[in-house]
């Protein structure tokens, strides 16, 4: 599935809301993206994953973030970023 596929309120592919979605899960997700496990590989949405996932406590997600960051231009970065902001957001 495209990053644009995406709902930002929940991961439908995965069953996780903003509410209830815990920093494994959501460091997971960043994975599969990564990789292109289940879904189309996808570093934009890797980033935002792994960026929610550090924002619910996932360690294991600083560092795939960074990677992910390194490997992105500044436009992608931005984009990986917004999303993320607009997903977290919800839950607030």
């Amino acid at each position: 599935m495209a990053y644009a596929d995406i709902s930002t309120d929940v991961a439908p592919e995965y069953g996780l809301s903003v509410d209830t979605a815990t920093g494994d899960e959501l460091y997971r997700i960043g994975l599969f993206y990564s990789e292109g496990v289940e879904c189309e590989k996808d570093l934009i949405a890797a980033h935002k994953w792994f960026n929610l996932a550090v924002m619910k406590g996932s360690e294991e997600a600083k560092i795939c973030r960074q990677e992910m960051s390194d490997l992105l231009s500044t436009e992608e970065l931005r984009s990986a970023l917004q999303a993320a902001r607009d997903w977290f957001r919800l839950a607030n």
